[in-house]
């Protein structure tokens, strides 16, 4: 008996992890392809935020979830294309550019979701009949398309002229212009592909993982993504590993928020809910220096500098 509830508590853990890394992974690789061309994207928290709400108003009002994950991915695509613009076109600062479009976000479907539906906290209840399936009720099918996407990714970048193209605009751009590739044009495929991608883990937390959409309900899971991209060096086996690795500290929160202690009280539910972001901070401190990322990272490149 003890060992089915081992087996049950092991089993139901890593589905848990990988329920709360999907949107990390969707994230991250996102944030690959952009960072990878040269582009720093501090906007995958806005870029999901925008596929969340976008998913979850056009689930609840078309009754189809893969229509509304269609739309929150163009939503993703849209805002990320607006950011490319400010960055590439008009050479924004690429920092501050991602976080008005974080900020933006942030105030953004509340301020809709108020003029529709008279509420500005979140939007209304999706029936559970159109939300994402989910197989066994423990894997959601953006899982599972998220898993699949990682050797997607690698094969992309590292067996594709597109990805050859996209590693040596990253590394060298100028090199890159001498070789006959359009650097502006690749960096803009790149960052709507980014948006694209974030937007599809902001879709996922909407009508996959939850049934409606809630103000700030990313939670900082952009920020994580980054972090699980510089750890995993710009890479897109160990990105999974390292989404992976969060997600698993995510799900630890479950079974602590229930230990007992000595004296008879419980963990204090706010203590257990910072752990993936104080081991976010850890792991960063410790590997950070240790990441090399692309050369030509957050450098605007212009022809005729």
């Amino acid at each position: 008996m003890s060992d089915f509830l081992s087996f049950a508590l092991v089993s139901s853990l890593i589905f848990s992890s990988i329920r709360f890394a999907t949107p990390l992974i969707f994230a991250a690789l996102g944030g690959m392809f952009s960072e990878r061309s040269g582009v720093i994207n501090i906007a995958l928290e806005g870029l999901m935020l925008a596929g969340a709400f976008t998913a979850a108003v056009a689930t609840y009002e078309l009754s189809n979830p893969y229509l509304g994950l269609i739309c929150g991915v163009g939503a993703g695509a849209v805002m990320a294309a607006v950011y490319a613009v400010s960055v590439i076109k008009f050479e924004a600062d690429q920092v501050v550019a991602g976080f008005a479009i974080n900020f933006l976000m942030m105030g953004l479907p509340q301020m809709i979701s108020g003029a529709v539906y008279d509420s500005s906290g979140s939007t209304p209840q999706i029936d559970k009949a159109f939300l994402l399936p989910q197989f066994f009720n423990q894997i959601s099918i953006s899982s599972i398309f998220a898993l699949a996407l990682v050797p997607l990714c690698w094969y992309v970048l590292y067996k594709t002229p597109f990805g050859l193209r996209l590693r040596a605009t990253g590394e060298n751009p100028s090199a890159a212009d001498a070789a006959g590739v359009k650097v502006p044009n690749l960096r803009y495929a790149a960052v709507i592909i980014s948006g694209a991608l974030a937007a599809a883990g902001g879709a996922y937390l909407s009508i996959g993982q939850s049934s409606l959409f809630t103000r700030g309900m990313t939670a900082g899971r952009g920020f994580i993504a980054l972090a699980a991209l510089i750890l995993a060096k710009w890479r897109p086996v160990p990105v999974l590993l390292a989404c992976l690795f969060f997600g698993f500290t995510e799900a630890l929160t479950i079974p602590l928020a229930g230990i007992r202690l000595e004296s008879g009280e419980t963990i204090p539910v706010q203590f257990v809910q910072i752990i993936p972001y104080v081991l976010t901070i850890i792991v960063l401190a410790g590997f950070i220096g240790l990441s090399r990322a692309p050369k030509a990272l957050g450098i605007p490149y212009s022809k005729e500098k």
